[in-house]
């Protein structure tokens, strides 16, 4: 599992950077923003996965104890 999010944190930096670059070199703003979007998408689900809850435990942390 940390693998996979691992790849998310990376696929996420990827689209961030390469919507900037596509946004700069062709001037359009639909699909930088949709790739924006995705990133964000990806990193809320990382987070989602990552951050305790009120008791203090992450949902990562329960998936890997049982």
């Amino acid at each position: 599992m940390n693998l996979i999010l691992s790849i998310m944190m990376l696929a996420a930096l990827a689209l961030l950077i390469g919507a900037f670059f596509l946004w700069r070199r062709t001037g359009e703003a639909k699909r930088p923003l949709l790739m924006v979007l995705l990133s964000v998408i990806a990193l809320v689900n990382v987070a989602i996965w990552t951050l305790p809850d009120a008791s203090g435990e992450s949902p990562l942390a329960k998936v890997e104890a049982d």
